[in-house]
């Protein structure tokens, strides 16, 4: 396989893989400091501290004539980041790690074939097909198997 590919798969999965971690980190965050809200809060800060430290070292600062251009719902993708972080910081703690992950896996996996059907966001369109349907079953099946265990 050629390094980029390798690169553009091995990144989300380590992407996913901080995804419980970060949902425990938010966890705990919330219980010392008894806010699930006030933990997101934190959490967004930091990202955003993080993020604003390298927009400006590889001076990717968009101009305001640029952003006056943005559509609304591309200023979305925010409030989702504090839906999944709020959540996360909730549930998480509350149902455990595996069972939390599974559930966001089978929601994003049931939002990708939407967008990938219907070509929203700026996805490219891939019709929705029988193996996909009967792969997001076995996922359902994979929810009931580990909530009975």
């Amino acid at each position: 396989m050629p390094a980029p590919t390798w690169w553009l798969l091995a990144l989300p999965l380590i992407a996913g893989a901080c995804l419980p971690l970060q949902a425990g980190i938010n966890g705990q965050l919330a219980k010392h400091i008894s806010s699930v809200l006030a933990a997101g809060l934190i959490s967004f800060a930091v990202g955003t501290l993080a993020l604003l430290v390298v927009v400006l070292a590889q001076r990717e600062l968009p101009g305001l004539g640029v952003l006056r251009g943005v559509s609304w719902w591309q200023w979305c993708g925010g409030f989702l980041g504090v839906f999944f972080i709020v959540t996360a910081a909730f549930a998480g703690p509350r149902i455990g790690a595996l069972l939390f992950m599974v559930l966001v896996i089978a929601g994003q996996l049931g939002m990708a074939v939407l967008l990938d059907h219907f070509g929203w966001a700026g996805f490219r369109e891939a019709p929705i097909s029988l193996g996909k349907l009967t792969g997001l079953l076995l996922i359902v099946a994979g929810i009931w198997l580990i909530r009975r265990g």
